[in-house]
């Protein structure tokens, strides 16, 4: 196996049996396994030698990209928490809808429920400016700890990197407003969703000079970055 997905070889008495060989062990690794996203390449065709005599099998290398492997979780702990099931059997169900193919971890934490989805393009699971993903993880947090609400915590629904990478571009972007708006003038920033603005909430809450608001409605809500006159 490799990052870019898993890569194995098999030998058969023929090329068609060394195949069905690899697309057994591939599906015990990906069960329910597109046979199609499987490429081959035939090694060696095999040799049977004259009456059966120095017989040589056939091999064949199968792979199948990270990219085209079917949503599917990491085997659960034995001591999986049932929030992380939960959370793990929500994820897998919504990706399944939209068709996405990829992988699932779940972590559970004291400081929050993860659920962690990589593969190949998941621009589709993220939406424009992340608002898949967050109305995804705004559901996850409603219905995880909804019968449960003494053992609640935050919930987190990332993809391929994509909160730390939003997150870098929000500080960066909300650092800029600020600094405009310690001049004299009030910032608009551009429409976010509810979990982006509360980030620039609170990288701004200490800048110098600057008070936050937000405005408008959903789903063109913004922050406004105004300065304080101090």
């Amino acid at each position: 196996m490799s990052e870019d997905g898993v890569e194995l070889e098999t030998t058969g008495e023929t090329v068609g049996e060394a195949k069905w060989l690899a697309l057994r062990e591939l599906e015990k690794l990906h069960p329910g396994l597109d046979k199609s996203a499987v490429r081959f390449q035939v090694v060696t065709e095999g040799e049977r030698g004259l009456l059966g005599v120095g017989y040589s099998p056939a091999r064949v290398v199968a792979r199948l990209d990270s990219a085209a492997a079917p949503v599917s979780a990491e085997p659960p702990p034995e001591d999986e928490t049932e929030s992380a099931a939960q959370l793990r059997a929500l994820v897998v169900r919504v990706c399944e809808g939209l068709g996405i193919r990829c992988r699932i971890e779940v972590r559970d934490v004291d400081e929050d429920l993860t659920a962690t989805c990589s593969g190949g393009d998941l621009g589709l699971l993220i939406g424009k400016h992340g608002q898949t993903i967050d109305a995804v993880q705004y559901l996850a947090n409603a219905i995880v700890y909804r019968d449960r609400p003494d053992e609640r915590k935050p919930v987190v629904v990332d993809a391929s990197g994509y909160r730390a990478r939003r997150r870098a571009s929000l500080d960066a972007l909300a650092v800029r407003g600020a600094e405009r708006a310690s001049s004299g003038s009030s910032v608009e920033l551009e429409p976010m969703s509810a979990v982006e603005r509360k980030i620039v909430h609170r990288r701004l809450e200490d800048f110098p000079g600057i008070v936050t608001r937000s405005e408008g409605t959903e789903p063109n809500r913004r922050v406004v970055i105004d300065p304080s006159g101090e």
